[in-house]
C-alpha cells in the first residue's frame, strides 16, 4: 500500500465515522446543521450575505456510504455563505505588494507565499470587493490540480486567481473537517465524478457542482476527536512515507544489485565449481603463444586496482589482446545510405543485447572496402569505447560493418575464449571500475583502444567458461523478472 493509499484508508475512516467512537452527549449533525442555518438565515436577514439559489434536499439515495445515525448528510454549500473563485482575469504584476496566489501555491499541501506573484494593494482590494481569502476560510484547487483542499491558517492578505476555488464556512471552526472531507478518498473520487475537461481542454471544477457536494456531517465535538486523531496519524504517515520510499528504492536496485553480484561472482570463479579434469586457465593460454608474437607493451600506466581480487588457482589473469584480435573502425565517417549493408552504431549495442531501433546501411562497395581492416562477423564480441563507453553485446547478423566508436573482438582460436563470456566478464562491476579507472574525457567518457588491449581478463579452462555462461543464462533471466 502507497503512503497516499494509507493515507487516504485513514481519510476514508474518518469521514465514515470509523475512526474515534460517537458520543451521544456530543448532540448530532443535524443540531449542527440547524444551528447553522439558523445563524445563515440572521446573516442574510441582515444584510451580511447573499441569499443562495434554493437546491434540492440531498435524500437517503443520494448517500455515497452510510454514517453513524447522530451524523447528516448536507450539501456544501448548506454550510457557507460563499462558494467563489480568483479573478478571471490575469491582474497587472509589480515587484512587491499584495500576494497573488494561484493553484502551484497550494499544490504542495500548504499556502506558499515564497514563489507567488504580486499585485497592486489598490487592485487587491477591487478583486477582493468579489473574492476576498480570509483566515480559516478553505482554498480548493479547481482548475488543472483539482481537489486539493487546505484551511487558510494566516492573516496574511492575498488574492487569489480563477484555478482557486474559495470555501467560506457559516461556523468556521468546521474549517479543517471540511477539508479532509475534500482530500479523503470520496472526495477524490466525487470530483473525478463531476470534473468536466479533458482531450485540448484542462479539467476543472464547476462552482455550480461544488456547491452540491454531499457532506457527512458530524456534531462539531467529534469534528475536534477526528481532527486531533488524523494528527496523531500524521507523524506515522511521514514514518510510513520515509520507510516505503526506502523499500522501493530498494526494490529498484534490487535487480540491477543482484545482476551485478551475480557478474562479479562469475569473473572471481564463484559462481560453478571448478573440476580439475578440465585442465588451467594457464594451459590454455600457452596453447595461444603464437598469436602474441608482435604484441607491443602498453605505452601508459594503467590502473588494474579492482582486478586486485582472488581467482581459482585453475585460472590466470591475462590481458585481452592475448585472447582476441582487436578490429577497429576509427577515422573517416562511413557514408550512410537507406538501404545496403546494416551499419552496426554504438546505439545498437547494449548491455549484453543488440537494439536495432536505429537503423543505418551502407554501400556494398563501402563494405568490400573495409574489409581490409578485419570484418565483424555474427558471433563476434563487440564492444562500445565511448557515447557510451563500455557496453557489449554479440553480433546476431548474418552481414554488417561496424561504425566509429566501436571495437570487434574476434577469438584468436576456437575453445579458447568463449565471446559470450567474456561479454558477461566485460559488464561486470570489476572489469566496468577497470574502464572508469583508465578512461578519458569529463563529459563524454571514453577508453583508448592501446589501453583497453592491455586490460587484465581471468582465464578459466573452457570447458568451465561454458558452464559458467550456462548459469549465467539461468540466472540472470530471473533479475530481468524482478525489474
Amino acid at each position: 500500500m502507497t503512503p497516499q493509499e494509507l493515507k487516504n484508508s485513514i481519510l476514508q475512516l474518518a469521514i465514515q465515522g470509523k475512526l474515534v467512537p460517537q458520543d451521544p452527549s456530543e448532540g448530532t449533525g443535524e443540531e449542527l446543521y440547524t444551528q447553522i442555518q439558523a445563524e445563515k438565515a440572521r446573516l442574510i436577514k441582515e444584510g451580511k450575505i447573499k441569499k443562495e439559489k434554493p437546491i434540492s434536499e440531498n435524500s437517503e439515495e443520494d448517500a455515497p456510504f452510510d454514517i453513524p445515525e447522530n451524523w447528516k448528510w448536507v450539501r456544501l454549500i448548506d454550510l457557507c455563505c460563499l462558494i467563489s473563485d480568483g479573478t478571471h482575469k490575469t491582474p497587472s504584476y509589480v515587484d512587491s505588494g499584495i500576494p497573488f496566489v494561484s493553484v502551484k501555491d497550494i499544490s504542495s499541501g500548504f499556502l506558499d507565499f515564497s514563489n507567488t506573484k504580486f499585485i497592486t494593494p489598490e487592485e487587491h482590494k477591487q478583486l477582493t470587493l468579489r473574492c476576498k481569502p480570509e483566515k480559516n476560510d478553505v482554498l480548493i484547487c479547481r482548475i488543472g490540480t483539482l481537489g486539493k483542499a487546505l484551511k487558510i491558517d494566516t492573516d496574511i492578505e492575498f488574492s487569489i486567481f480563477v484555478s482557486l476555488g474559495l470555501i467560506k464556512l457559516i461556523d468556521k471552526e468546521i474549517a479543517d473537517y471540511i477539508a479532509l472531507v475534500i482530500n479523503s478518498g470520496y472526495g477524490f473520487a466525487w470530483i473525478q465524478k463531476v470534473k468536466v475537461g479533458g482531450g485540448t481542454h484542462t479539467f476543472k471544477i464547476n462552482l455550480d457542482d461544488l456547491r452540491l457536494m454531499p457532506i457527512p456531517l458530524p456534531p462539531k465535538k467529534e469534528q475536534k476527536r477526528i481532527n486531533e486523531a488524523l494528527s496523531v496519524f500524521e507523524n506515522c504517515f511521514d514514518r510510513y512515507e520515509q520507510a516505503y520510499t526506502r523499500l522501493e528504492a530498494f526494490n529498484t536496485r534490487f535487480p540491477v544489485d543482484m545482476q551485478k553480484s551475480i557478474l562479479q561472482m562469475a569473473i572471481q570463479g564463484k559462481l560453478v565449481e571448478q573440476r580439475p579434469e578440465e585442465g588451467t586457465g594457464d594451459e590454455l593460454f600457452r596453447s595461444l603463444t603464437i598469436y602474441h608474437k608482435g604484441i607491443k607493451p602498453c605505452k601508459d600506466e594503467l590502473n588494474y586496482s579492482s582486478m586486485d581480487f582472488d581467482i581459482p588457482d585453475s585460472w590466470c589473469m591475462v590481458e585481452l589482446n592475448q585472447l582476441f584480435d582487436f578490429v577497429d573502425y576509427r577515422g573517416k565517417t562511413p557514408n550512410k545510405i537507406t538501404e545496403g549493408v546494416f551499419l552496426i552504431t554504438a546505439s545498437n549495442i547494449k548491455q549484453g543485447y543488440m537494439d536495432y531501433t536505429r537503423k543505418e546501411y551502407i554501400s556494398r562497395e563501402e563494405y568490400n572496402g573495409r574489409q581490409s581492416r578485419g570484418i565483424t562477423q555474427k558471433g563476434d564480441l563487440l564492444f562500445t569505447t565511448e557515447a557510451p563507453m563500455g557496453n557489449a553485446a554479440l553480433c546476431d547478423l548474418d552481414e554488417c560493418s561496424c561504425g566509429q566508436r566501436i571495437i570487434t573482438f574476434k577469438e584468436y582460436k576456437e575453445k579458447t575464449a568463449f565471446s559470450s563470456l567474456f561479454m558477461y566478464y566485460i559488464l561486470s562491476p570489476a572489469f566496468q571500475q577497470q574502464l572508469y579507472d583508465n578512461c578519458t574525457g569529463t563529459t563524454a567518457k571514453g577508453i583508448k583502444a592501446d589501453k583497453l588491449k592491455h586490460f587484465l581478463i581471468p582465464l578459466p579452462p573452457f570447458a568451465e567458461q561454458k558452464r559458467i555462461v550456462a548459469k549465467l543464462e539461468e540466472l540472470l533471466p530471473l533479475c530481468d523478472r524482478l525489474k
